[in-house]
């Protein structure tokens, strides 16, 4: 007899299937630039059956794994984030120039941990010493195979923010130094658009509450 809770059960230990249960029949680059643009032809496994889908085609949008880190800092109860124009959120009904943690892109053989400290840097000033790792994901895997490192870490943070950003890279950032009260205006207003943002800033909520530093 089917158990309602097996697939559940099963899921929390292992995936269904693999990379090997996907069958790839052709591939064809649209596009080559900073990011790669692929149309994919490709069949893989049904669920509860031995044989495949038929073949479908899709767009798959290759880029770079990318690396970000919530900086904190729990005696001075403050937190960093910065603010950029985004040509993604173009259209956003608020305001293309959003509201996130300080990311970058990962440079050649360079390790996550590498790129956030050079990052941080750039757009922050701060230099970062132990990180600690939270999650690693697709933020969009309907369409596209980045994975994004998330990390937080502690640091002097100044007082004030200030604009920052590599101008040759067309970067224009503002740092904004946010004191741990305005968190629950922050997750509950309009502002926060991107997955890692919400993730650390939750993250966060729930350390305050544990540590009760608040």
């Amino acid at each position: 007899m089917f158990h309602p809770n097996f697939l559940f059960m099963n899921i929390t230990q292992c995936a269904t299937y693999s990379h090997q249960d996907v069958e790839i029949q052709s591939r064809e680059i649209l596009y080559s630039g900073f990011i790669r643009v692929e149309k994919v032809s490709l069949r893989h496994r049904l669920f509860n059956q031995t044989t495949y889908i038929a073949p479908i085609q899709r767009e798959l949008i290759q880029r770079k794994q990318a690396a970000g880190v919530l900086i904190y800092n729990d005696q001075q109860q403050k937190f960093a984030l910065i603010e950029q124009f985004r040509v993604g959120a173009m259209n956003d009904p608020v305001s293309p120039w959003q509201i996130e943690i300080i990311a970058g892109v990962l440079d050649g053989d360079e390790s996550p941990e590498a790129c956030i400290r050079r990052e941080s840097l750039e757009e922050s000033g701060c230099e970062l010493s132990q990180l600690q790792h939270i999650f690693s994901f697709y933020p969009s895997a309907g369409a596209c195979d980045e994975i994004f490192h998330l990390y937080t870490a502690q640091a002097e943070l100044p007082t004030v923010g200030g604009v920052f950003g590599v101008a040759d890279e067309g970067e224009n950032i503002q740092l904004h130094i946010l004191d741990y009260s305005v968190l629950d205006e922050l997750l509950t207003g309009t502002r926060l658009c991107n997955a890692p943002i919400i993730i650390a800033l939750q993250w966060l909520k729930q350390r305050i509450a544990l540590l009760n530093i608040m």
